[in-house]
C-alpha cells in the first residue's frame, strides 16, 4: 500500500535527492540523465544476474552479498530477495546521496520510492533492478529505512 505525502514532502524529497536525477523521470521527477552510479538497464538486454538476499538476525540488518564487483559497461540484473521479517529497501547510488536520503526518510519513514534505482521489498519476496553501470568507481547499496542502516544495511559495489 502506498503512503500519501504531499507535495511539500515530495518537493523536500526532490531536493534533497536531486543527486539522483534531474525533472522527467518516475518517482521522485527525476531525469535517467543524472543517475551517479550509471542508468536503468534494458530488461530485454542480457545482464550479469546478482542474487542480493536482505535479511535481519543477531540485532544486525544486512544484504548478502555486501560487496559486488562490476564491469564498466556491463548491464545487472540485482534479484532481490527478502528473506526477513521486516520491509527492506535496495537503493543505488553514492554513499553521500543514500546519507542525505536516508535523512529524509527519518521524516518520512513511509516514503516508497518508484525510481529505476530503489525497490522496496516486502517480507518473504522478491523484485527486481536491471542497471547499466556507465561509470567507473565506487557505490553503496543501502537500505534506508530508519534503522536499518544504523543496523548495518548497506553495501559496496566496485565499478572498473
Amino acid at each position: 500500500m502506498r503512503s500519501q505525502i504531499g507535495l511539500s514532502t515530495l518537493a523536500m524529497c526532490a531536493l534533497t535527492i536531486g543527486a539522483l536525477a534531474g525533472p522527467g523521470a518516475p518517482g521522485h521527477g527525476h531525469s535517467h540523465a543524472e543517475f551517479s552510479a550509471g542508468e536503468p538497464g534494458n530488461p530485454k538486454r542480457p545482464a550479469q544476474t546478482i542474487l542480493v538476499i536482505m535479511r535481519e538476525g543477531d540485532g544486525k540488518m544486512m544484504f548478502i552479498p555486501d560487496r559486488v564487483e562490476v564491469k564498466k559497461g556491463g548491464q545487472v540484473r540485482f534479484l532481490l530477495r527478502n528473506n526477513g521479517e521486516l520491509e527492506h529497501e535496495f537503493i543505488l547510488a553514492t554513499t553521500e546521496e543514500n546519507l542525505k536520503h536516508a535523512e529524509e526518510m527519518k521524516k518520512n519513514p513511509d516514503m516508497e520510492h518508484d525510481d529505476p534505482n530503489a525497490r522496496r521489498v516486502a517480507p518473504k519476496k522478491s523484485d527486481e533492478i536491471v542497471w547499466r553501470f556507465t561509470k567507473s568507481g565506487q557505490f553503496e547499496f543501502g537500505c534506508l529505512i530508519p534503522g536499518h542502516r544504523e543496523a548495518g544495511m548497506t553495501g559496496t559495489i566496485i565499478v572498473k
